[in-house]
């Protein structure tokens, strides 16, 4: 069914031929017994069902302890919910982890067409445990990768709304190879130390929507990946985080792509940055068609970063191949800069940033500021080629 056309059930605790209350099937929510079987046979039975609308519940008042788990599709219906109103815990400890090694994540919906998750609920990674193992991608030699919360993969139609996520291990949302994905009114939560606690991130996926949601974590608030495009986001609070990114793109020598973004409505509160584009160098492939509208920053350290040099592990060589940046829009930015240089452009001499267009752009640097606040030192020096830049007058009036 249509992600427009679906509107979510409203769901109970009790019994029905469509309802299948995780408690029912051996589920007890005490928070130390491993409840993931009578999850998986509550998903496994609603996803046969041959009820149109089937609902997986998890009640409200208890405490379910996962170990990692993946509902499958495919399923009998197009219009299943799956209502969150208890509060889900990882095991806390990484050696608890039966998937030992390279986790890839903790709770995966994959193979979905026509979901709605929504509830009252929490889902807490208790991840600082986690967090301690610093392993990146770009590392080598990792031996163990932190999992990655909630993920939903290979899936369309899909909406997720009204929870709470807490404390994940690595990112708290991640969104894969799908499309027509709508997430809203969501709360993240993670301290603002906390390594790679993406608050979203997307990756290779489609028409994908975030609309009034509260982000605070320890990393970018939403990242954007590769193959991303036809992307809105909309009313979002960020802070503590490093904003919202598209990229890193490019990464050792790759093909990356990211187009047609929207970001428009977002209040960024003591970040390190505020709206970002990153790629490394010697990638290949492109960030275009990005519109940045009505952005307010109070006190984040960069409200204003395009970076073609990204390099965060600082030992990068000089390549002159770059992902190329072109067509992109900001308007309305106003408020405050932690650190005297609130815009970043740091473009390369063989690959410009082109098509770059500033206007209603006012940033002021901030007085006795603490909501929030992360005090780490901006870039000192730039790149510059020269741009392409409509109103670049007018933008940096203000500043």
């Amino acid at each position: 069914m249509p992600l427009s056309k679906r509107k979510a059930l409203v769901v109970s605790d009790g019994y029905g031929d469509n309802i299948f209350n995780v408690v029912n099937f051996g589920a007890i929510g005490d928070g130390l017994k491993d409840d993931s079987k009578g999850f998986k046979d509550a998903w496994d039975a609603a996803c046969g069902s041959s009820a149109s609308s089937p609902a997986v519940v998890v009640p409200q008042g208890k405490t379910f302890l996962l170990q990692p788990l993946t509902f499958n599709g495919r399923c009998n219906s197009n219009n299943i919910t799956f209502q969150i109103d208890g509060k889900l815990i990882a095991p806390s400890e990484p050696s608890a982890w039966e998937c030992k090694r390279n986790c890839h994540h903790w709770i995966g919906f994959k193979n979905l067409d026509g979901l709605s998750i929504q509830g009252s609920g929490t889902i807490n990674g208790q991840g600082s445990k986690w967090w301690k193992l610093y392993c990146k991608d770009y590392n080598t030699g990792c031996q163990l990768r932190k999992p990655t919360g909630f993920l939903i993969a290979n899936s369309k139609n899909v909406e997720i709304s009204g929870l709470t996520f807490e404390d994940s291990p690595k990112m708290h949302i991640a969104f894969e190879s799908s499309t027509s994905i709508h997430a809203s009114h969501l709360r993240i939560k993670a301290p603002g130390n906390s390594p790679n606690t993406d608050g979203i991130h997307i990756q290779r996926s489609t028409n994908v929507t975030i609309h009034n949601t509260t982000i605070q974590t320890g990393d970018d608030c939403i990242s954007i990946g590769d193959g991303s495009k036809y992307i809105d986001i909309r009313n979002i609070e960020c802070g503590p985080g490093h904003g919202i990114s598209i990229g890193s793109l490019g990464i050792m020598g790759k093909t990356e792509t990211v187009e047609f973004v929207h970001v428009k409505n977002v209040s960024f509160y003591g970040t390190t940055n505020g709206v970002r584009i990153k790629t490394w160098q010697g990638g290949h492939g492109y960030a275009r068609n990005i519109k940045f509208e009505r952005i307010t920053s109070y006190a984040s350290t960069r409200p204003i970063v395009i970076d073609q040099f990204y390099c965060p592990h600082k030992h990068c060589k000089d390549q002159t191949s770059a992902v190329e940046i072109s067509n992109v829009v900001y308007e309305e930015i106003h408020g405050t800069s932690h650190k005297e240089i609130a815009v970043q452009l740091s473009c390369s001499e063989s690959t410009p940033c082109k098509n770059i267009t500033m206007k209603s752009f006012f940033l002021f640097p901030s007085v006795n500021y603490s909501r929030h606040e992360q005090g780490k030192e901006g870039v000192d020096s730039f790149r510059w080629q020269p741009l392409n830049i409509d109103s670049l007058e007018r933008g940096l009036a203000g500043l």
